[in-house]
């Protein structure tokens, strides 16, 4: 058969798909990207919060149609979505032809011929037993590839519905993580981006401490130019994982800390880590030990209980601490959680314009750090030329992929993709840094 895969959310969704992808085409069938015309799409979705279940059910509708018109065969969705809403999506999406849970991806060729047989599939396995082993069809450009070494989370935020939908933290072991990273040296990964929901405390379910440290030292003996780590809570920083990060070069001076919030009320309320004082005195001691240091963050504006000084306080926070990058969220109230039935909830309209003054107030921040960086010549991975904009586009440590900026640069000859480059910084646009090849 030839199956359509589209993955919806994040990169770890991302690689659960590209495991389905590889187990059906050792299957027998073709796997593609473009629906039209396949026996069977399967969609992997993300439920986290309503943008993105929004998205998936467009998604939903839009595959239906092509049903609809002949030019699909059959519409399996699995995913966060289906594990959340699997009895709303039976009852009023007719044309979804099978799910599956988030706990049954290797359960994937079955659910996909029985599925293109007329059956109406239903896997939901285990959400705290699924194995991240085996192999995968990397979809990213052959420089850049994601490296999941963790399913699950035990952090239970008040906010957040991620551990009812993907189990209990699990480490990977670190021989396979180990193995996994060598086959994707081996062919040509030149950065590699560590994730899981947190990796901080990988290992710890498995050999009773944490091995961060440990995993990434071993990491840095591949020939790798970059590790990029997605993401490290703020209550997994010691002196032997800062050390690591600071001392070994392959690890870029880049750390997406989620913090949601500064104000310490708010932070017990929402079962996070630490206090505004605390948080301060990390971020001081983390740019004291590791030059160069970019932070990114996430930020959620309208938690329940945020007045306006508290708000305030957020405000002040960021701009005290300096953080170059910032996700800032609207908060959702999710169904399921502790918060959702949390009193004191903010409306929508005041949460929304919060969003927007801290966006505003954020991207001055950022304009500050890309004035710092005008005159210095940065490393820059070239991720290839947009005619559009009639030059080269990269990234510097400081850009992760999809969530950062970008570096536009000229050159005087020819720049492949996966490349890097010594730009000089000359100018900024829109956020992002502009230059042009140091020969």
């Amino acid at each position: 058969m030839k199956i359509a895969f589209i993955s919806l959310g994040c990169s770890k969704n991302l690689i659960n798909t590209e495991q389905m992808m590889a187990l059906c085409r050792a299957a027998g069938h073709e796997v593609t990207g473009e629906p039209e015309g396949c026996d069977v799409a399967v969609l992997n979705t993300c439920g986290f919060i309503d943008a993105a279940k929004s998205e998936a059910i467009e998604h939903i509708i839009a595959l239906g149609e092509l049903k609809a018109a002949g030019k699909l065969g059959k519409l399996l969705v699995c995913g966060c979505l289906s594990q959340r809403y699997r009895e709303e999506m039976g009852r009023e999406l007719p044309e979804v032809d099978g799910m599956m849970g988030t706990g049954s991806y290797d359960h994937i060729v079955a659910a996909v011929e029985a599925v293109a047989r007329g059956e109406r599939p239903e896997e939901f396995g285990d959400i705290s037993a699924t194995s991240e082993e085996g192999e995968r069809l990397v979809t990213t450009p052959g420089y850049t590839a994601f490296l999941k070494i963790a399913e699950g989370c035990d952090n239970f935020c008040a906010f957040c519905i991620i551990p009812y939908l993907r189990g209990r933290y699990r480490s990977r072991s670190m021989e396979a993580v180990l193995a996994e990273a060598k086959a994707l040296a081996d062919k040509g990964v030149k950065e590699l981006i560590l994730i899981a929901q947190d990796i901080g405390p990988y290992g710890k379910d498995l050999y009773g401490e944490k091995k961060l440290p440990e995993l990434l030292e071993k990491l840095c003996k591949l020939p790798f130019r970059w590790i990029r780590l997605h993401y490290l809570y703020p209550d997994h920083f010691d002196d032997t994982l800062i050390d690591v990060i600071a001392r070994e070069p392959k690890i870029v001076k880049y750390l997406d800390i989620p913090l949601q919030h500064c104000n310490d009320k708010l932070l017990k309320d929402m079962n996070r880590w630490g206090t505004r004082e605390s948080l301060t005195a990390l971020i001081e001691k983390l740019r004291e030990r590791i030059p160069g240091l970019v932070l990114r963050t996430s930020l959620i504006c309208g938690l329940p209980g945020e007045g306006e000084e508290e708000f305030e306080e957020l405000c002040k926070f960021v701009s005290e601490t300096g953080i170059e990058r910032a996700g800032v969220f609207q908060y959702s109230r999710e169904e399921g959680t502790r918060a959702a039935r949390m009193e004191n909830q903010v409306d929508e309209e005041v949460a929304r314009q919060r969003v927007e003054r801290l966006v505003e107030l954020q991207s001055r921040v950022l304009d500050e750090y890309n004035e710092s960086r005008l005159g210095t010549v940065m490393e820059v991975l070239c991720e290839g030329f947009d005619a559009a904009m009639g030059c080269y586009a990269g990234r510097t440590y400081a850009d992760s992929v999809e969530v950062d900026g970008h570096v536009w640069f000229t050159a005087g000859g020819l720049v492949e993709a996966g490349q890097f480059v010594n730009v000089r910084m000359t100018g900024t646009m829109d956020g992002d840094l502009t230059g042009e090849i140091e020969e």
